[in-house]
């Protein structure tokens, strides 16, 4: 499946946010997004649910402007595919495969916080 193809499904389950005032928020406030998701139908449909998108747009901006924002997501995916069961997908079944993620996700924590 193509990225742009999985935008609306991941934004919609984004989960409400608590906040300390006022009601939980239900969707994020900024997207941003590399040349990938550059798509007019996308961003109709971010502007109709009212979040403000930064996509860069192909032939005409660089994704470096991205970087910083991107850059936090790239390196946790890495950590991520350092695990030899995530990095080939072992598992079939996507319980098994995301109790996988959870525990790569706490060992990758655990030696943060241990440094």
């Amino acid at each position: 499946m193509h990225d742009s193809q999985g935008l609306e499904p991941l934004v919609r389950g984004i989960p409400p946010i608590r906040s300390r005032r006022g009601p939980r928020r239900r969707r994020p406030g900024k997207l941003h997004a590399d040349k990938g998701y550059d798509y007019d139908h996308l961003r109709r449909w971010l502007r109709e649910r009212g979040i403000r998108h930064r996509i860069a747009r192909k032939g005409i901006e660089s994704s470096q402007r991205l970087g910083r924002h991107r850059w936090v997501v790239e390196r946790a995916v890495s950590w991520l595919a350092g695990c030899r069961r995530l990095h080939r997908r072992y598992e079939r079944k996507p319980e098994h495969f995301l109790a996988f993620v959870g525990i790569a996700a706490a060992l990758i924590c655990h030696r943060r916080l241990t440094k």
